[in-house]
């Protein structure tokens, strides 16, 4: 009689509680977009007359043209600075760099707007410095260009976080290779990174389209007018003033056809580049050590380093002498508690709907069930595809004349920012949980260990940081997110968020500057506490 070799784990042997709720859940997430879709069909049918598609089209055509040239502008801008870091590998301030890089992707989008609008606006930095030069020129910030330089600011770090690693995985003796064969910056360039580049771009360009595609808080903030309207800020319109429901949702279901499109090809695009074994020598970049090489590589990561600090700095420069113009300390203070409740609210509901749905995933793929794996996570990744603004229309269209929403706006608010950081969570806990289960799975299984007792004594200290990564990253999203309470929000649910909008749109720049100011730090010590007290100390 022959015997199987392969050990049935707990993940394959049965579905647990566990892994049934992340399948549940996954319905429920899939079940809550065809709802939405069908309730914007129905919605869409209603009115006898025509549709507006003149300012359709040229919503479409804006959306289109300013997420194209903010990607070009993106990428033009990080292929040099990244190249750059590269090549010079060890520098005084590198480390401290790299993590600047960092901050934006945490930083509340507001905040970094108006980080902008304190550097390029008409009060700003440049238009001092013009003024002190005597040259008569005024910045234009709202608009176009505002939408783009945003862009650029918040989508440039992004951009080289994910181009390095590509650069840095370049085996060593490739770079040793090429200084044997006497080949230059230019052939290094042509023969090795040209088609790394080609290999990594195509993904990360469609990532940085899709996120601007669906800008909503730097088009809303930095518009300006009607021209410079997006599908998301025309669906908000729509909903929140006009309540025009046939014209929100023809918008609505165009956008969830782009976004759809664009998470395909996501998909499509997500292939790496296999570059082979490596004696695990230190990549060593033989190239960029003459002084010219050097002065130029300096002097673009100088460049880089200037346009991503210049913003910060503005902002605590003017927050702090702001404080005197701050609102008053009771507003102050609730809004900061609403923001801390939401925020962590958010956070825990898509770190705990993340978690179960990355466990029901590994679990089909331990099982060999590949198809229903991806399909489990592009479901969990439905904010992706489909804007936390696209679900609020449907919400609202659900509950017209049954319920009324301002009397749960917590609610909606806490759903909308948990879908949106629902894939973030799902990008820190899927590779975690792959590597958990090919390190215990077996173990597991020799030693019974299922269900609770297994997620208390090899789970959760296996886990343990990556959830808090995980939790602090989501809880920080959904604290910062604009979408959800220009949405649901009121008069007695005005978060720091919502309060610094209102500032901005107010021309109340320097009342801004301090709330600004007090969010980031609200959000850099959120972050760090709960990666502390949930990480706890990194095991050796």
């Amino acid at each position: 009689m022959r015997r199987s070799g392969r050990i049935a784990t707990p993940r394959t042997a049965g579905l647990s509680a566990t892994v049934l709720t992340g399948y549940g859940l996954a319905a429920v997430l899939g079940g809550l977009a065809v709802a939405v879709f069908a309730l914007l069909l129905a919605a869409g049918g209603d009115a006898q007359s025509a549709p507006p598609y003149a300012y359709i089209g040229r919503v479409l055509g804006f959306t289109l043209w300013q997420a194209f040239l903010s990607t070009v502008i993106s990428l033009l801008a990080a292929i040099p600075m990244t190249r750059a870091l590269a090549r010079q590998a060890q520098f005084p301030g590198r480390m401290l760099l790299l993590r600047l890089c960092a901050l934006p992707m945490v930083m509340p989008t507001i905040v970094g707007i108006f980080g902008v609008v304190a550097v390029y606006g008409g009060s700003g930095y440049l238009a001092w410095a013009a003024d002190a030069a005597g040259v008569d020129w005024q910045p234009r910030l709202y608009g176009l260009a505002g939408i783009l330089i945003a862009h650029v600011f918040f989508n440039l770090p992004l951009a080289i976080r994910l181009l390095l690693p590509a650069f840095a995985s370049v085996p060593a003796e490739s770079w040793r290779l090429a200084a044997q064969l006497g080949m230059g910056s230019r052939d290094i360039f042509r023969i090795i990174e040209v088609p790394l580049l080609r290999q990594q771009l195509p993904g990360i360009a469609i990532i940085i389209f899709m996120l601007c595609f669906t800008t909503f808080a730097v088009a809303l903030t930095l518009g300006g007018g009607p021209r410079a309207t997006t599908l998301e800020v025309a669906i908000y319109q729509a909903l929140r003033f006009d309540f025009d429901l046939r014209l929100g949702a023809m918008l609505a279901i165009l956008q969830v056809i782009f976004c759809a499109g664009g998470a395909w090809a996501v998909w499509r695009a997500g292939r790496q580049m296999v570059l082979g074994n490596t004696a695990r020598l230190v990549a060593y970049r033989y190239d960029g050590r003459a002084s010219l090489a050097r002065l130029a590589d300096f002097g673009v990561i100088i460049l880089g380093a200037v346009f991503l600090t210049l913003p910060i700095l503005a902002l605590v420069q003017r927050g702090l002498a702001g404080m005197v113009a701050a609102a008053s300390v009771a507003s102050l203070l609730k809004a900061t508690m609403i923001s801390l409740g939401l925020g962590l609210a958010g956070g825990l509901t898509a770190t705990l709907v993340g978690y179960l749905i990355a466990q029901a995933r590994q679990r089909m793929l331990s099982s060999g069930q590949k198809r229903g794996a991806m399909l489990l996570g592009l479901t969990g990744r439905l904010g992706l595809f489909v804007s936390p603004m696209v679900i609020g229309m449907g919400i609202f269209l659900a509950a017209t004349g049954s319920i009324d929403l301002y009397r749960i706006a917590a609610a909606g608010v806490i759903l909308l920012s948990a879908v949106m950081a629902l894939p973030f969570v799902l990008g820190v806990l899927e590779p975690a949980l792959e590597v958990a289960a090919a390190r215990h799975d077996r173990l597991c299984a020799a030693l019974g260990l299922t269900g609770w007792n297994r997620f208390c004594h090899i789970d959760w200290p296996t886990l343990r940081r990556p959830i808090a990564t995980a939790l602090a990253l989501s809880s920080v999203i959904a604290m910062g997110d604009l979408g959800a309470i220009a949405l649901f929000g009121n008069q007695d649910m005005v978060n720091l968020t919502l309060l610094l909008y209102g500032q901005l749109g107010a021309y109340r720049l320097d009342g801004a500057a301090s709330t600004a100011l007090i969010l980031l730090g609200l959000a850099l010590a959120f972050y760090w506490t709960i990666e502390r007290v949930v990480g706890g100390r990194e095991l050796h």
